[in-house]
């Protein structure tokens, strides 16, 4: 009985992490401890927790009279909706959750078993980042984290939750990994911290404004999803897993959503403006169509003028890629590039169809985006089309311009049904372009040049700015009565279920990073 009490006390000791006064501390900051989110991560009761009796080997300065309960991470295994996941959770109140040669150990085997048992991995950081005492044994632990993020891309789900600081060489996890999540104002991730950046270039500039959730979600796209705290943002995991399969041999589980897969949308009939400039909402469109309006918005605050978002159609995990004409009328830019081809690919990864709404006028012009590379940035939007192999369906609402219609994929990039709406554009450029160069000459030797201008543009709209010239060519399916577009979609989905394609062997492509 004596050793069954011994156990049961030690576990208690090591559940206390760096003790009651330091829980207190991360309490006051606003913060849970790793074991309080891991709770809210999993089904009650399900989380079963592995190596808790791991502690560091470090001798060097204080470290051998140091104690470390867990070396600083919790790790270990549970159900979410049932469903199998793994999980690690750096424990701020243990030496700050820095990371030493045991700590990546248990990073390192979660991640290993994760992938033996084709289940997602979930990793909770909030840490001081590499533990100095420990020296290149903790950089050693960082490359064999990066390394099996990089070999179970695309195998299994890999979602990061930044719940505190995560600075220097540990940021490379959660950028590899398919998701990030940032906790508003108690969360910051950066490759040099403020004070470091004050001292080598002078700037002054404070950690939040530096690499703070909003930061990320907004000017540099390294995270997708910002939670308004701990609890809501470990809520928003849990939802998002739900639209995911365990791992790339598996489908999304399938839901019975309630909503008639044959529902009519009659607004849809007089959604479009009739200015062809006039911008509208697409996520008034996308909302209508997904079961009971359900929406899962990645990255909704980078790169507005373009959509990406799970829903689901009678039942089913969709990925969506829409033009936002509120923002930059839709235009495809270098961020919007970037943020379509990643989500595109991991839909692909996870055998998710794909599901393009397109309403275009063009790349966005100017010397900046150029500068930038916006030549290739667009190529990757290209190559992700072309190179996914799951359903892929596209539904053109309005304009659908040169380059920009092709990058949205069309049938030639991949598209298996394309779909066109009577207020359909679909030609080499805008009506008022085309006429200028289609024209110039009789416009030029006109009496009246703004009157026949103006005649010209009627005409090539007339001519060409439709659906039914792609139609009569083969390029669009179906033009299609709007407020049938939500039966129609899962139709086609529905048809595309069996679908089987493969791509030549190869080592793998060379994607215009």
């Amino acid at each position: 009985m004596n050793k069954i009490e011994d156990l049961r006390k030690k576990k208690a000791e090591i559940a206390l992490g760096g003790g009651q006064k330091r829980i207190d501390d991360q309490h006051a900051k606003g913060k849970l401890t790793a074991r309080e989110r891991l709770n809210l991560l999993f089904d009650a009761g399900t989380f079963v927790e592995i190596d808790a009796f791991v502690c560091h080997r470090s001798t060097n300065f204080d470290m051998a009279e140091t104690e470390a309960p867990g070396d600083g991470v919790v790790t270990g295994y549970g159900n979410v909706d049932g469903r199998l996941v793994f999980a690690y959770a750096q424990d701020f109140t243990v030496l700050g959750g820095s990371l030493g040669e045991y700590h990546a150990e248990k990073i390192v085997k979660v991640q290993n078993s994760a992938l033996k048992m084709g289940a997602p991995v979930v990793g909770l950081n909030d840490s001081g980042g590499a533990r100095i005492q420990e020296g290149v044994n903790s950089l050693s632990g960082f490359g064999k984290i990066f390394y099996n993020n990089t070999i179970s891309s695309g195998v299994i789900p890999q979602i990061s939750v930044i719940m505190g600081p995560c600075a220097g060489g540990a940021v490379y996890s959660p950028a590899i990994t398919d998701f990030v999540f940032m906790v508003d104002k108690t969360s910051q991730m950066f490759i040099t911290g403020p004070q470091v950046i004050k001292t080598v270039t002078g700037e002054d500039i404070s950690a939040e404004t530096l690499g703070g959730a909003m930061t990320h979600n907004t000017v540099s796209g390294v995270a997708h999803f910002i939670g308004k705290d701990d609890a809501s943002t470990l809520a928003d995991v849990r939802r998002l897993l739900s639209f995911l399969p365990s791992n790339n041999l598996e489908t999304a589980p399938v839901y019975e959503t309630g909503d008639d897969l044959n529902r009519l949308i009659p607004e849809f009939n007089e959604i479009i403006p009739e200015n062809p400039n006039k911008p509208y909402d697409i996520y008034d469109i996308i909302r209508k169509m997904a079961d009971n309006g359900d929406l899962y918005d990645v990255m909704p605050y980078y790169a507005k003028n373009m959509v990406t978002c799970f829903i689901r159609l009678n039942g089913e995990t969709v990925g969506v890629i829409a033009n936002q004409p509120k923002f930059l009328a839709g235009c495809l830019d270098i961020n919007a590039s970037d943020k379509a081809a990643r989500f595109i690919r991991r839909c692909d990864a996870f055998n998710i169809p794909l599901l393009t709404i397109v309403d275009v006028p063009g790349f966005l012009p100017g010397a900046d985006q150029e500068y930038g590379g916006i030549i290739r940035h667009g190529a990757k939007l290209l190559y992700s089309f072309a190179e996914a192999t799951v359903p892929k369906v596209t539904m053109i609402l309005r304009k659908a311009y040169g380059g920009a219609y092709i990058g949205m994929c069309c049938r030639e990039l991949g598209a298996d049904m394309v779909l066109a709406w009577p207020s359909a554009e679909i030609a080499v450029m805008g009506p008022e372009g085309a006429a200028n160069i289609v024209f110039k000459n009789d416009i030029k030797v006109a009496d009246d040049p703004a009157a026949i201008r103006q005649s010209k543009i009627e005409e090539y709209k007339e001519e060409f700015a439709n659906p039914y010239r792609a139609a009569e060519m083969g390029y669009v399916d179906d033009v299609i009565d709007p407020q049938t577009a939500r039966q129609r979609v899962i139709s086609a989905f529905d048809m595309l279920g069996s679908k089987r394609q493969s791509l030549p062997a190869k080592k793998h492509g060379n994607i215009p990073l």
